[in-house]
């Protein structure tokens, strides 16, 4: 597809996401793989455009997005014309990637609804952020894109206030505690995340204890970073790891996945700026077993 372009000194992301059905994200992804050409060469989002300037898009570039509506029970905590808040089940991941484009929280939300942020792209409509597959828990959704950057602002500012319930193993002696400790890539296993100062980002996790049983603690989480896997990764790196986590323990696990539960979320209204409170029960494995132990 080729654009002759009728403006003067716009930035070119945001002369193709206003003249073309592509997002800016999705724009930036082609501008970086080489699929937009300014002129014949490649170009940065931040490169100006001039008038008659020709820009060639690879046509076939996002054929293979093709993100279905698939029918799925969402468990909406809240809804209005901007903002949806899911309660989401530990077992199903957020959005498609990995070659996984089926069975995700994407796909339910998009039959649910055609009102979804394009913001993050075509395979992420309306995904502000995002837990682990098995992680459950509250999970906020934008349905506009105005609602969507503000709302995405407000999690860079540390503006979005999220704590978490996790069952790890062993009785922990302190009634609360901070971790402070860089993650990055494991070298030797690249699906999981390490404390390590190679390649690292900072990352910090605030505990208190909850609850204290015999062989494990129930303890609320706060974090001051968002850093992949990080309260697991925490919990591993000072000996008591979140129970039944198929990656960060080396036991037998069951199926439902690590002991991990977003349940309180505060946050502004990103439109009508009212104050948002959430909290959900945990679920029901998750109390089940924490029924069956025996307190310490």
């Amino acid at each position: 597809m080729q654009i002759v372009v009728e403006e003067e000194n716009t930035r070119i992301d945001k002369y193709l996401a206003s003249n073309t059905d592509y997002s800016r994200s999705l724009i930036e992804k082609m501008l970086a793989d080489k699929a937009i050409l300014l002129n014949g060469k490649s170009a940065k989002p931040s490169t100006k455009v001039k008038l008659n300037d020709v820009i060639d898009l690879q046509a076939d570039y996002v054929k293979d997005i093709n993100v279905k509506p698939s029918k799925m029970h969402l468990n909406i905590v809240y809804e209005d014309n901007d903002i949806m808040v899911i309660n989401k089940p530990s077992g199903v991941v957020v959005h498609p990637g990995n070659g996984n484009k089926d069975n995700t929280l994407v796909n339910g939300l998009m039959y649910y609804t055609s009102n979804l942020s394009d913001t993050n792209g075509e395979e992420r409509p309306g995904i502000v952020h995002r837990i682990d597959k098995d992680t459950s828990g509250l999970l906020l959704v934008a349905k506009t894109n105005i609602a969507h950057e503000i709302l995405a602002d407000k999690f860079k500012n540390k503006e979005v206030k999220r704590e978490y319930l996790a069952l790890i193993k062993g009785g922990f002696p302190h009634n609360s505690a901070t971790i402070d400790a860089p993650i990055g890539r494991d070298k030797i296993d690249r699906k999981r995340m390490t404390v390590t100062s190679e390649n690292s980002k900072n990352a910090v996790t605030h505990l208190k204890v909850i609850k204290r049983y015999k062989k494990y603690t129930l303890v609320s989480l706060i974090l001051d970073t968002g850093r992949t896997h990080q309260i697991r990764v925490h919990m591993k790196y000072i000996g008591y790891p979140v129970y039944n986590d198929p990656v960060y323990t080396n036991d037998v696990t069951t199926p439902f996945g690590q002991f991990l539960h977003s349940y309180k979320m505060d946050f502004k209204h990103p439109i009508t700026k009212e104050e948002m409170h959430f909290e959900c029960p945990l679920p029901k494995e998750f109390k089940t077993f924490i029924d069956s132990l025996e307190q310490d």
